[in-house]
């Protein structure tokens, strides 16, 4: 087929350039930089960025699906970015696909979207949106989806929503970096009592099951108008897994604690005082993160397995493996 990627630089992107590379799909990769990984695959390149309405509809032209990895994440500051990349970006790719008659859409979303703080155990995709968005990266990723799903059926354009959780392997340059980073610095602790399970994605996972489902999306199929949860479909204890990743870095386990509603006043005067600041990067603590780091939060994946198939074909230790022996190349 020939597909649309963007955000097909960023961790997930490439992923999913890889795979379709690697099945003879011809790919248009979609990116705001110069990237010479993606020069090596061979693939159409197009600059453009997702606020951009007139770039992202044009880059629509002449594909038969779109994956829209694209997006910014983060914990901190103002709505405004979140907004326009996020929501208005998703629309502009929604427009594209109709404006030219783009038959797929597969949209990278998030379990954030509903999560309200409460321990999520087990949950299916009938767990509906939250009252209240706990930071502006879940209330946009909430929004975008709903446009994607709102989406399906018009002008002939089949679209779904997957929810990968914790994406995490080779390359990443953002959950696991900033674990070990703190780490190094003696600023990272277990947030409550340590018991919480919650379900991690190997990268190269997620990123088959985004072509598998664009494979699924055919008239008639169920998989469309859909949103699933992608998982490893077993969950880890988050800190025995946290201290796993610390300890194959070198580093030492994690000793210091706090507890959840400490930590939750912690991030609440972080948030206030960055705010007042106005300070872009990202606080050391926020309500969400408390929230997220002392909760279980695990999926039943059983929707993906069901309607397109999807299958954890890395496991959890395999992908470790991969992911120390990637650390080893590159030190």
């Amino acid at each position: 087929m020939n597909a649309l990627v963007t955000g097909a630089s960023g961790f997930l992107g490439l992923y999913v350039v890889e795979q379709l590379v690697a099945r003879g799909d011809r790919v248009r990769a979609m990116c705001r930089g110069n990237d010479p990984r993606l020069d090596s695959l061979g693939v159409e390149i197009v600059h453009a960025d997702l606020r951009d309405r007139t770039a992202v509809v044009r880059a629509c032209q002449t594909v038969d699906v779109v994956f829209h990895v694209g997006g910014i994440a983060g914990m901190n500051g103002p709505w405004r970015p979140y907004y326009e990349t996020n929501v208005l970006g998703t629309a502009h790719v929604i427009d594209g696909c109709r404006t030219h008659g783009v038959g797929r859409l597969v949209y990278t979303s998030s379990p954030s979207v509903t999560f309200d703080g409460r321990d999520q155990n087990g949950v299916d995709e009938s767990m509906p949106y939250p009252k209240r968005w706990l930071c502006h990266y879940a209330r946009s990723k909430g929004l975008a989806e709903q446009q994607v799903l709102a989406a399906n059926g018009r002008d002939g354009l089949r679209t779904c929503a997957l929810r990968p959780h914790l994406i995490w392997g080779p390359r990443d340059r953002h959950l696991l970096p900033t674990i070990l980073d703190r780490a190094r610095i003696g600023r990272l602790g277990r947030v409550g009592d340590g018991t919480n399970l919650v379900d991690t994605s190997y990268v190269e996972n997620v990123a088959t099951a985004h072509v598998q489902a664009a494979d699924a999306l055919r008239p008639g199929s169920p998989v469309a108008g859909r949103a699933y949860f992608i998982s490893q479909g077993d969950p880890v204890n988050c800190w025995q897994w946290i201290n796993q990743v610390v300890t194959m870095a070198g580093l030492p386990p994690i000793q210091k604690t706090i507890s959840r509603r400490a930590a939750w006043w912690v991030g609440a005067g972080c948030e206030t005082l960055y705010w007042l600041l106005q300070r872009k990067s990202e606080p050391p603590m926020s309500r969400f993160l408390a929230a997220e780091l002392s909760s279980s939060h695990f999926f039943d994946i059983r929707r993906a397995q069901k309607d397109f198939g999807y299958e954890p074909k890395i496991s959890t230790a395999e992908g470790l493996q991969r992911l120390a022996a990637s650390w080893t190349t590159t030190s």
